[in-house]
């Protein structure tokens, strides 16, 4: 009889197991008769003792839940699954085609010696990168900090922040378009000195945070007195810190002055060291020759004293000084219960009315009449040296020569010139535009330093090669 294993040892082909041919089960020592796997009807022909090794392992897959009816990895994924994945592409990291040594420890890595010109660099690349790492991260902390501070506009809201760069605090004021359209046409000089004008301004306080407000200050029929127009300085001084109620600082700008050094911030350049930058007694300078202080002895210590009561926080009203006295072109205002006084005496129309035919620069000849007869106007007030915010070109104040206290130098780097006065026989866009061309010569960065100076070197080898040309 042929059998599916190897032949029984008992007669009939069965198989001795105390499961399959004893009626009792003496296994687990327990000597009750019970049920034999092999008393259990499940076609209606098996009893124990008939028990072979096919029937028992039929009955076993059918317990196992494989129908008889069904085939076992006949499917076309089971026949083809090793084919499938024989076929399937092997990626190697190394050079290396035997991997009968698994120990290797070049396995699986990037081959140092035996791998390419490329894995060798990469190699020594990455390694370098991790010894550095710490170095490397501060360098890109630091590049990824001046991207955001300096190329994006992130840089802009932290300077403006009034508890950070504290842009907020400053109000540019300029004034623009001065007897366009009504005295007189505005030709084309006058546009376009105007024009480079707002965009300087435009620039420097767009740079650090400050705001600008361009004034409209065309002689027109706003005021009930004749003589009123040409008095709004002060008024717009009043309109503007009603418009910018957190601002601090004033800055008053005419339109023929240019910012020579935008790199300048008002902050450092002035007003974090006021009491350097400035001085209270005029005998320091004192061309109108007024007597300070005052010596009358019903005032105020301050008031009789030549710098007032020396702290900083006490000045209100920053002013320079040219060759003529006050000036007005470039000033400083600061907002407080002193100034709100100021300006109501400074638009009083008993100077309008009566000493506009005597006071020729208006309302900067009212602040020289109030400093002079008002006891509390000098202890507010304070004056900085005129290159500091106000230089003049060689044709202003210029019947001396030239005076290192007023006129504007390329060496130092004033940070403000005023064409003042360039309408009296001077040409103000001529002015505007060499000073607007100086301005950007000096402030190049070094990428355009580098290459102007490499078509300089040009211009010079092609002026000497048509000089030879013309001498042969």
């Amino acid at each position: 009889m042929s059998l599916s294993r190897s032949p029984s040892p008992r007669r009939g082909g069965g198989w001795s197991s105390p499961g399959l041919t004893s009626p009792y089960d003496n296994v687990s020592g327990n000597a009750s008769p019970r049920k034999t796997y092999g008393d259990t009807q499940t076609n209606g022909s098996l009893s124990g003792d008939n028990v072979t090794w096919a029937k028992a392992k039929a009955r076993s897959e059918e317990v196992k839940g494989y129908p008889s009816f069904s085939t076992r990895n006949n499917g076309f994924f089971s026949r083809h699954a090793r084919k499938i994945s024989t076929s399937l592409p092997t990626f190697r990291m190394t050079g290396r085609k035997d991997f009968s040594d698994k120990e290797r420890l070049g396995r699986g890595r990037w081959a140092q010696m035996g791998g390419s010109r490329t894995g060798r660099f990469l190699t020594y690349l990455g390694r370098t990168a991790w010894r550095l790492r710490l170095r490397l991260g501060i360098f890109l902390a630091f590049v990824l900090a001046i991207i955001l501070f300096y190329v994006t506009p992130m840089h802009r809201a932290y300077r403006r922040a009034s508890f950070l760069g504290g842009g907020s605090k400053f109000v540019v004021i300029l004034a623009a378009n001065q007897g366009g359209g009504v005295m007189e046409w505005k030709g084309a000089r006058e546009w376009a000195i105007e024009r480079d004008s707002v965009r300087n301004k435009k620039k420097y306080t767009k740079k650090w945070g400050y705001d600008l407000e361009i004034v409209d200050m065309s002689t027109k029929k706003r005021y009930a007195h004749e003589w009123r127009e040409s008095w709004e300085k002060v008024d717009t001084i009043r309109n503007c810190m009603r418009k910018y109620p957190k601002a601090e600082w004033f800055w008053w700008l005419d339109l023929n002055t240019f910012i020579m050094e935008p790199s300048y911030p008002l902050q450092k350049h002035i007003f974090n060291d006021l009491l350097g930058n400035t001085y209270r007694d005029i005998n320091v300078y004192n061309p109108l020759n007024i007597s300070h202080p005052f010596q009358s002895s019903h005032l105020d210590l301050p008031a009789r004293s030549a710098n007032g009561d020396g702290h900083a926080n006490s000045i209100d009203l920053i002013i320079p000084q040219d060759c003529g006295g006050f000036n007005l072109g470039s000033f400083f205002i600061h907002r407080s219960v002193w100034t709100d006084r100021l300006l109501d005496i400074w638009w009083d129309p008993v100077g309008y009315e009566q000493k506009h035919m005597e006071w020729e620069h208006k309302e900067q000849d009212a602040m020289e009449h109030l400093y002079i007869n008002q006891p509390w106007i000098r202890p507010h007030t304070a004056f900085i040296p005129q290159r500091k915010i106000n230089s003049f070109p060689m044709g202003a104040c210029g019947e001396n020569g030239e005076d290192s206290r007023i006129h504007y130098s390329e060496r130092d780097r004033d940070f403000v010139v005023n064409m003042a006065g360039c309408e009296w026989g001077r040409d103000c866009w001529g002015e505007m535009y060499n000073y607007r061309e100086l301005s950007n010569k000096l402030n190049r960065t070094p990428w355009e330093k580098f290459k102007d100076g490499i078509s300089d070197r040009v211009k010079t080898l092609r002026g000497k090669k048509e000089e030879g040309t013309e001498g042969g």
